[in-house]
Order: C-alpha cells, then structure tokens, then sequence
C-alpha cells in the first residue's frame, strides 16, 4: 500500500477528475487523501456531501471562506495579496508563485508535511508545486487536464506568466513519473511540444453504474412537447461557442428550448447577451450548477447536448471536456465542433450525433434541423451514445489505464519520505 497525495486548487465537488483517480486507487488498495481549497459556503456543503460515500480522505488546505471574523480577514489578506503580485508581474515582470493560483505555497507545505510515496497535481499552482518537490527528490505525477500555458482567449492570458507555465509544464512533462492527459490530441501535441514521453490517456468519462441514480423528473423543462437543447460548464461566458448558437437560433425552423447551465457572472451576462436574439428570450433558460450526483438527471431530460468549443484556443481544441461524456452517459444525441480531441471521440463513435464546423451558425442550425426532423434520426443517435458510453467511455473501461500509470510510477526509485531533503 502506498500513500498517495493529490492536490487540487479548488473545492472536491468542482474536480470530478480527481475524485475518480482517489476513488480508483483507494480500491486498488492505496491511502489516499485528496487536499483542496475552499472558497464558497454552498460547494463546501457538496463537497461534505460527497465526503459521506468516500473511504479516502479530503481536507482542506486553506478555508477561504468569509464566514468568520478570521476568515474574513484571511480572504481579504490573501486577495490583496494576490493583486499586488499581479501588479508586480504587469509592471516589472516580476513571476510569483501566486500569479498561479491561490494558496499554492500553503500546497507546497502540506505536501512537504504528507511526504507522500506519490503527489499528484492537476493545476497551475500544482505545477510549481510539482517542481520544487522534485528538486527535493520526491516521486511526483501531474494531471494535465489542460494545456495550461495555451488555455483561455488571448485577452485572458495577457497578464499570465507563460513562459513561466511552460518551463513548469516542461519540466513535469519530462520528469514526473505518473503523467496523465485528457486525450490522444492533447498526449501527442504535449509531448511533441516538450520533447518529453507521450503522457497516459485517460478520457474524462463517468461510471456507467451512475446511471442507476437517474430520478427520471423533468424540472429543467418548460413544454415538453418541444425538444430541448442543454449545454452546461462551470461558467457561462464568452469563448464557449454560444455566441454562434444565439447566431444559429434564427435560421432554424423549428421551435425548441434552449437550456444552458453554469454560474453566470453579470460581466459575462453583459457580453452574451446582446447575442440573444428577442424572439426567443422566452425559449432560453439559464439553470445554476447543481450537486454532483444530481446532474446526470438534469442532463437526461434534454434531448442534444452542445459541445462548442473553440479551436483556436490549443487547450481548448486537443482536449475533451467532461460535457461531451456526460452527454453520452446520459443519452444525448450530440452536437459538436470539429475540434481535434471532439474529433478522436467521433471516429469511435460517429453515429452520437453530428461533427460541425467552429464559428459556423449555419452549420449548427442545420445540424440541429437534421436531427430534429426525423424522430428515427434523433432516437437512432440517442442509442448510439448510450452504447458508446457503456461499452468504451466509461470509467469502468479507463481506470485500469490510470492503475497501470501508478503502478508503473511506485515502483520507480526514488528518494523515500524519509531521505528527501526539505
């Protein structure tokens, strides 16, 4: 049995990826204990939630939340902190390790105290992490669930440190001895890029057993005899694909719902919006996240999911997001943009749905009237995903590739707890 550490920079509930690696290696007979941070009172209760089916352990590294005199003080320090050393990088190109996350030195303890046999990270402060635990001889894996230093829109990543993110990304690429992706794409390009061994792919997919907690309800649906159209992410903003589907609703012809779910920041309501055409304010709904084991429900009652993402964002275009396998588990037909990681899922499985073109509102209206215009089309795709899922993209069908790759990274030398240098 070996100890195992993974570090994420945000709460359990919003990091299903690292829930499933923990659940998978404590079966395998691991301790496993995941470290996170928290910021919001309502995702603190999902992830206490989720905690009560888990035999691993999670406990947070820094509670950022303000519902205390000392957490009060502690978010507002950290936050002034975190602006001044943004201010620091703008002006005289100064890079702290707080330019990549909150808390990251606080991680960088904690995983100093665990001494962990393996730590696995997942994030950007991960990465900084990850780093300076190796120069100290630990055994270290890293999750690249993006392309970190070639993630968001241009205008985003204009005050990021990126040659700082991908130095990091190199080094760990090279050296971590546990290296995961999301996708074939996503494996290929990061090793090409690096110079480094093509990491293990382990698509972001969900048990097939989680279908048995479908409640079967409808309470996204407004008129059901109209289909629906879902598409969700933690956030609804600009640079997802839903400015070409506002663009694409007035060309169709038939009339459906549209139902979008995420957190929707006035800032980003005040960038999509105008998008919106008029007449059909009343047929689009914005539903907030829900806990975890409620969200295959939401899904099941649409009928397509929309996968629109970006190609011209690198991370964006090799990876493969969780909504597209959530999708299928749920037994959507999908519709989805010609990215290459979306792509690598297609040549599987071309019967889900249709492939479209990015950009294109025209190519998504039509793949959404073809579709809807034939009930056997329509039903013909649903079958298709729900057979995908069960019989390749399923969790059940990945988590021997993640077994192998820790296996494989324990029984490398390295310096033990006790020997590496701190």
């Amino acid at each position: 049995m070996a100890k195992i550490l993974i570090l994420i920079a945000t709460h359990l509930c919003s990091a299903p990826r690292p829930q499933k690696e923990a659940d998978t290696l404590f079966l395998a007979g691991h301790d496993v204990t995941v470290r996170g941070c928290w910021f919001d009172r309502e995702l603190v209760e999902r992830d206490r939630i989720l905690l009560t089916n888990k035999k691993w352990r999670f406990e947070p590294i820094i509670d950022f939340q303000p519902t205390t005199i000392a957490g009060r003080w502690r978010n507002w320090r950290v936050r002034i902190h975190s602006r001044i050393t943004r201010e620091k990088f703008k002006r005289f190109g100064i890079v702290s390790p707080e330019l990549l996350g909150y808390g990251v030195k606080a991680m960088l303890r904690a995983a100093y105290k665990a001494r962990a046999d393996l730590t696995i990270v997942h994030s950007e402060g991960g990465l900084w992490v990850g780093d300076r635990l190796l120069d100290k001889g630990f055994r270290v894996g890293v999750d690249f669930e993006d392309w970190f230093s070639l993630d968001l829109l241009p205008e985003a990543q204009a005050n990021r440190p990126l040659d700082k993110l991908k130095a990091l990304e190199r080094r760990l690429a090279r050296d971590c001895s546990y290296c995961l992706t999301t996708s074939h794409a996503l494996a290929d390009a990061i090793a090409s890029s690096n110079l480094a061994p093509k990491p293990t792919v382990v698509y972001n997919v969900f048990p097939w057993a989680e279908r048995e907690q479908l409640d079967y309800q409808k309470r996204d649906r407004h008129n059901l005899k109209q289909p629906s159209l879902h598409w969700f992410s933690q956030t609804i903003g600009p640079g997802r694909g839903l400015e070409t589907l506002f663009q694409a609703l007035p060309k169709l012809t038939i009339p459906i719902e549209i139902h979008l779910r995420g957190n929707y920041p006035e800032h980003y309501r005040q960038c999509l919006e105008p998008f919106i055409p008029d007449e059909w304010r009343s047929r689009i709904f914005i539903h907030p996240t829900v806990p975890n084991g409620e969200l295959l429900s939401r899904i099941a009652e649409h009928d397509i999911g929309l996968a629109l993402e970006c190609p011209d964002i690198p991370s964006r275009n090799f990876t493969i997001t969780n909504k597209l396998f959530q999708y299928l588990q749920a037994g959507l037909a999908v519709i989805a943009t010609d990215t290459a990681g979306q792509r690598e899922i297609f040549s599987h499985s071309p019967g889900i749905g249709k492939l479209i073109p990015s950009n294109n509102p025209i190519a998504l209206a039509q793949a959404i009237e073809e579709l809807l215009q034939s009930p056997d089309n329509l039903a013909a795709a649903k079958t298709a995903a729900l057979q995908a899922a069960e019989k390749e993209f399923c969790w059940e069908k990945q988590a021997d590739y993640l077994l192998e790759a820790a296996e494989k990274a324990l029984s490398q030398d390295c310096l033990s707890n006790t020997e590496a240098v701190i």
